[in-house]
């Protein structure tokens, strides 16, 4: 039985005074204590891992005001903190043993906006597209772009000095910010913007923080420019930590202290809002993707393509489009990036040009093309071959293929993984390619594998040496390699952060700028705070302080995981594996992943939150002695005596009454996900949280009690066959107030599903029927006309009418169909964590369509959630005893067959399955091929979860969430094109939005039935 889990890390006594100090001060944000959560915001994009004390998350201004103007009072005045945007820092940036104030999870307003001066004023925690979804209507977008767009805040990109994609045309954050809100560690708010030095001037003459601020950086700025100048390279990518230079103008007689705290990485103040210009969306695009023979031809042949008057010039190796090839992302790409006939495509350089003008455009684009073509003729410059494309979609979907990079280098087979600790260098893009080169054979002289891709434009690359730094030997060749790559950019006229930060690389500063110009950072540091109590150990210490700087060797994640076995390591790969890109973080609410993360923006209700929680909880367990493996082995080969459940009942009793465990924090993380399966598909690194939840049900519960729902939920194929014998009486029961309030109290469940009525017996009245004897003796051309129906619970015995009608529409086109007895599928069971029962029922059915695979007939299923279970679940359950049997989906047998022309023709939009959609990428264009045959129009709209989820919806504690879901997604697309307009693919769905609108829509299947 698996023990209670304590980590034994209590909470420091003045950490829980000031928590309940800022509650009494009128503190309106959450604050947030448990290990849990404070383990969500420990790591971020980086190799680092540091456990803060506390989690703040402010809902205003005046909350940040509060907790930084009492933490002045004498018993708090030693508590530090460290601000936190989207958690998607290379380097540690916001990770702290102390406090952590996270502005992304209320702070996401945009606060006003002026077309005319053209700027948009914003909340620090607005996420980057989310501002851009709301310019684009207006024509408008906030120009600086980075790869994880979808989930970086304001707040971070201005602390970060962030850029990408772009940049040579369109500048970083800072040549971006009008104005910034700053709220300063003694509670004071500080507004900076552009002003003319004289009223700087006058402004350092206040006898406050604020005044000592002003006189310090006019004093430094003034004083040293001619160092300044000198020392900081001529680079369009730079972050210095404080931008000395361009805090005046040339003459100086403009000065903007906003250039000091954007690039400060949080360790000036709290940046709490901002003031942007906007830049008007060109109206003409293209995209043109160059291939090559090898990475170095793409590299050299870069400067020539800035020169030919590109917007941006981005790149890829080789190792990241094989990587992409595996990922869910390659169908939206693979037609605009092919293959050339005998080539092997080594690099890619994906260059963009942007135009008010048609004319212009298409006359630098025939320039370009011709020296390709000419190129190409002379076989020079390793160029093998090139595509256009001006479609919008197609040009974002490749940008989302090199945005994935990062994530897709992650998933990279085996213990070495391509880490980021020194992949932002930036160049003079003339040196890069011979900097490059050096580069490659310096890690080639450690004999590791790398991916490479970036801003060939900018001459920023990177490069992400493959480690496993649970390997002390490689976790010291990271600070190794850290070292020789701060000699190599300097060699080149370059730095060793030209896009992502110093962070826990700040100890190299003083390297890069010398002791004069470094010890002016450090007075700028003491003006703002001079108790080093914000970001400490970032970028820079206050002048004459004693503290010291974070360093590369700082804790890393590898340090954790190295006290869990490999054996466990291995088993739980997809939980180990996750290397905090934080793409589940998606703001986007029509995106499949991840709905518990959308709804609650909580860090712990995320895949990765929930892969942390789980290398967590398998580290405790290991440290307590248990062998997890050999507990689960054990549960799986016999089920619970009486001794195991009085013992359980005497642990439930205590977690009642407020027994510690942290194995309870991880458990409310797991309740609260929806098993959708999104994050298997959509992630790039493929952490797969219902296979380990899942895993961690089955174990939590060899020591705690189930509640009774879990056993309805899991049995629930066994109970319809039988309820479904007197449908209508177990309706009129289940219909009646009393019975409803009776589940939602004692069992946690809400607005049952009612059963079909007619059954799908009397639908069918004895047709369809299965014969085995029968379907043996068919003949050749018999077979080739013959296909098997496989039932599952939920449209068999609650939508009945579907099953009869795919029989129809098969019948229609031609075919006999056959409906298999019913047999239970066990995802239910899997769902709940019921692992051995599972296994029992995978096997069963395993043996029965192993059976019928002899046969040579199609067997196909209506929905996805259960079919897919068959192809994933009953794999790693079963292993090789699974067989080879194959069960498809109505639509992949359907968009092979000829289907008629319909009487008339219709236009449908359709809304898939997230389930489907994520594992199948080629759904929604298959059911527009299959109706596009028809001569009917389907558009596939993009919508996110609709909230239900099997029966996530149908428990009481998730009905809140459920219906938030569907507001969030579903509701707009359902209003505009009408429920009768509608095509819905899961069973899960049509539930839903029958039960929030009334009205059920039909399965695509059922349209085309009706229409043929």
């Amino acid at each position: 039985m698996i023990p209670k889990l304590d980590p034994e890390l209590a909470l420091d006594a003045s950490i829980v005074a000031y928590s309940k100090a800022l509650v009494a001060a009128g503190f309106t944000g959450d604050i947030e204590t448990s290990y849990a959560s404070r383990l969500a915001v420990a790591t971020d994009n980086s190799v680092y891992q540091a456990l803060p004390q506390a989690v703040l998350l402010p809902k205003t201004t005046d909350d940040v005001v509060i907790l930084t103007s009492l933490a002045q009072t004498s018993s708090f005045s030693h508590i530090k903190f460290s601000p936190r945007g989207g958690g998607t820092g290379t380097n540690g940036q916001a990770l702290t043993e102390h406090v952590v104030v996270d502005l992304s999870r209320h702070m996401r307003g945009i606060l006003d906006l002026n077309l005319e001066q053209r700027w948009v004023r914003v909340q620090a925690g607005v996420i980057k597209d989310q501002l851009n979804a709301f310019l684009k209507p207006y024509g408008f977008f906030f120009a600086p772009d980075l790869s994880t767009s979808n989930r970086a805040t304001i707040g971070g990109m201005v602390n970060t000095d962030a850029s990408g994609q772009g940049s040579l045309v369109y500048g970083k954050t800072s040549d971006h910010v009008l104005a910034l809100k700053t709220v300063l560690i003694d509670g004071n708010i500080l507004n900076t913007h552009k002003m003319a030095t004289f009223e700087a001037e006058h402004r350092a003459e206040q006898p406050n923080s604020i005044g000592r601020i002003y006189r310090q950086v006019l004093q430094s700025c003034r004083e040293f420019r001619p160092q300044i100048l000198a020392k900081f390279p001529r680079l369009n990518r730079f972050l210095t930590g404080y931008d000395l230079e361009h805090v005046f103008n040339e003459d100086l007689s403009e000065f903007d202290l906003s250039r000091i705290i954007t690039g400060s990485e949080g360790s000036l103040g709290f940046v709490v809002e901002a003031k942007l210009n906007i830049t008007p969306i060109a109206k003409y695009k293209c995209l043109v993707n160059v291939k090559y023979d090898s990475f170095e031809s793409a590299l050299r042949n870069a400067p020539f393509l800035v020169a030919a008057q590109a917007t941006s010039v981005e790149t890829v190796d080789s190792k990241v489009l094989n990587l992409a090839r595996n990922d869910i992302i390659w169908h939206q790409v693979k037609d605009l990036i092919t293959d050339v006939p005998g080539k092997d495509m080594q690099g890619l350089n994906m260059v963009e040009y942007n135009s008010e003008q048609q004319a212009d455009i298409e006359q630098k684009i025939a320039a370009l093309t011709a020296r390709l073509d000419q190129a190409m003729a002379d076989k020079t410059d390793g160029i093998i071959g090139y595509q256009l494309t001006y479609d919008n979609a197609a040009i974002s979907n490749i940008y989302a293929m090199r945005k994935k990079a990062v994530g897709l280098l992650g998933n990279t087979k085996g213990t070495q993984k391509p880490l980021a600790f020194a992949e932002d260098t930036a160049v003079p893009p003339e040196n890069l390619a011979d900097f490059i080169m050096e580069f490659r054979a310096l890690l080639d002289s450690h004999g590791l594998q790398y991916g490479m891709f970036g801003h060939v434009d900018a001459g920023v690359l990177h490069v992400r040496p493959a480690l496993d730094l649970c390997d002390p030997v490689q976790e010291q060749l990271l600070r190794t390699i850290s070292d020789q790559v701060v000699a190599l950019t300097a060699k080149y006229g370059g730095l060793m952060w030209g896009e992502h930060g110093k962070g826990y690389r700040s100890e190299y500063g003083p390297a890069f700028f010398g002791d004069v110009l470094f010890n002016e950072l450090r007075k700028i540091k003491a003006a703002f705070d001079p108790r080093n109590r914000v970001n400490p150990g970032k970028i820079c210490t206050p002048f004459n302080s004693a503290d010291t700087l974070v360093s590369v060797d700082g804790q890393k994640r590898a340090w954790f995981d190295r006290q869990i076995p490999t054996a466990v390591k291995d088993s739980f790969d997809s939980a180990l594996n996750c290397n905090g890109n934080g793409l589940c973080f998606n703001y986007e609410e029509n995106s499949p992943m991840c709905p518990s993360s959308k709804v609650t923006k909580d860090r712990r209700h995320s895949p990765k939150g929930r892969a942390g929680l789980m290398r967590e909880w398998l580290r405790l367990n290991q440290l307590q002695g248990i062998d997890v493996l050999a507990q689960e082995q054990q549960l799986l080969q016999q089920a619970s005596g009486v001794e195991a459940l009085w013992q359980k009942l005497k642990n439930t009793l205590a977690r009642r009454q407020g027994e510690a465990d942290f194995s309870h924090e991880v458990m409310q993380a797991m309740e609260g996900c929806l098993a959708c399966k999104a994050c298997a598909g959509q992630c790039p690194i493929k952490v797969d949280v219902p296979s380990f939840r899942a895993r961690f049900l089955q174990l939590y519960h060899s020591r705690y009690l189930r509640p009774a729902k879990d056993y309805i939920v899991a049995n629930i194929e066994r109970t319809a066959p039988w309820l479904a014998k007197a449908p209508r009486l177990v309706n009129f029961v289940l219909k009646r107030r009393v019975t409803a309030k009776l589940l939602e109290q004692t069992v946690g469940y809400v607005d049952t599903p009612l059963l079909s009525v007619p059954t799908l017996a009397q639908h069918t009245a004895g047709r369809y029927q299965f014969n085995l004897e029968q379907l043996t003796a068919l003949s050749a051309e018999q077979r080739q006309r013959t296909v098997l129906l496989v039932q599952d619970p939920f449209t068999s015995f609650y939508e009945a009418e579907l099953v009869f009608d795919a029989l129809r529409l098969i019948e229609k086109l031609g075919f006999n169909p056959i409906v298999l007895p019913f047999l239970p599928n066990g995802k239910p069971q899997h769902v709940k964590g019921f692992l051995r029962e599972f296994a029992k029922t995978a096997a069963n059915a395993a043996a029965f369509f192993n059976q019928l695979s002899q046969l040579n007939l199609p067997l196909l299923g209506l929905d996805a959630s259960l079919v897919l279970v068959y192809r994933d679940e009953y794999n790693k359950a079963l292993g090789d005893k699974r067989g080879d049997f194959s069960v498809s989906l109505l639509h992949e047998w359907l968009v092979q067959q000829p289907v008629p022309k319909a009487t008339q023709s219709a236009n449908y939009a359709l809304l898939a399955h997230c389930t489907e959609k994520t594992a199948l990428p080629a759904t929604e264009k298959a059911w527009q091929q299959i109706f596009a045959q028809a001569g009917l129009s389907l558009t596939p709209v993009s919508v996110g979860c609709c909230g239900m989820a099997g029966t996530y919806g149908h428990e009481a504690q998730n009905l809140d969430n459920s219906k938030a879901l569907f507001a969030m997604s579903w509701q707009q697309p359902l209003a505009q094109y009408g429920v009768d307009n509608v095509v819905v693919t899961g069973f899960s769905c049509r539930s839903q939005v029958k039960r929030l609108l009334g009205d059920k829509p039909k399965h695509p299947l059922q349209v085309l039935l009706q229409r043929l």
